[in-house]
This record gives structure tokens, C-alpha cells and sequence, in this order.
């Protein structure tokens, strides 16, 4: 049986994000998940809050059950 794999069309960082660069971010998720690169895709805090803002993920690492995204924040939404 293959590692299921999960599609992901958003980033949802549950705050958990750290950055690494001003505006370049790395997450780790649980299990493997697909996510699409070099594409703007949304950001949010959890899955139904609104667009914090746009991103484009630039890497994703799958190991040990684990996906790590890094990414770049293209544009922010203001959060008031």
C-alpha cells in the first residue's frame, strides 16, 4: 500500500510558521502532502479564517512522515 498523500491548495499555518528570511517562511506539517510550487497560493492562519495573504512556495520536503514547505510571502492582507 503507497503513503497517502494529502493535496493541499493553501497554506494553513496554524502560527506555526518561522521565518527565515523577511519575507520567506518554512512550515512543518504532519504526514505527506502535495502542495503546488511556484504558483501564488493563499495563506491563512486555519483552515476558515480569511486570506492573511499570498504566497509562493519555493521548496517542500517530504521525510519521516513529515512535509516542510518554504515559502515566500508575495503579498499580505491586512489583518484589522
Amino acid at each position: 500500500m503507497g503513503m497517502p498523500l494529502e493535496l493541499n491548495t493553501m497554506i494553513v499555518t496554524k502560527g506555526r510558521e518561522k521565518r527565515v528570511e523577511e519575507n520567506v517562511f518554512l512550515l512543518e506539517k504532519e504526514g505527506y502532502r502535495l502542495y503546488p510550487i511556484e504558483i501564488p497560493i493563499d495563506v491563512r492562519k486555519t483552515m476558515d479564517s480569511d486570506s492573511s495573504g499570498t504566497a509562493v512556495i519555493k521548496k517542500v520536503e517530504l521525510q519521516n512522515n513529515r512535509t516542510t514547505i518554504t515559502y515566500q510571502l508575495i503579498s499580505l492582507n491586512s489583518t484589522n
